[in-house]
């Protein structure tokens, strides 16, 4: 039983559809930027390493995606607490994965 009272589900529940929706858009994001690496020749060098960079990265979007989608489908509380928990983790870490990304393409056109 729920014992924070129902404005504490809807909160959580509004930041896992948030979740869900943005990790699905940056999973589109990534692929759109390996194919942005395709077409440049002056990343030449750094190509290889960051398409496999982002590909790891829509991974983890998809993953985080998945897990919030699963959350919004459970049904027990408890279930649904630690699914929410575990696709925010995630979602942070690609987040973080991705600005370290940016900071690699920035770097190498300056």
């Amino acid at each position: 039983m729920n014992t924070q009272g129902p404005a504490k589900d809807y909160t959580e529940t509004d930041l896992t559809i948030h979740i869900f929706s943005v990790s699905a858009a940056l999973v589109g994001v990534c692929l759109t930027v390996i194919g942005l690496f395709q077409i440049s020749h002056r990343l030449s060098h750094v190509k290889s390493f960051g398409e496999k960079l982002l590909a790891v990265d829509a991974l983890i979007f998809l993953s985080s995606c998945l897990l919030a989608y699963f959350s919004l489908q459970m049904r027990r509380t408890c279930r649904q607490h630690s699914l929410e928990r575990l696709a925010e983790e995630i979602f942070f870490a690609g987040l973080v994965m991705m600005a370290g990304i940016c900071f690699l393409i920035v770097y190498e056109f300056v």
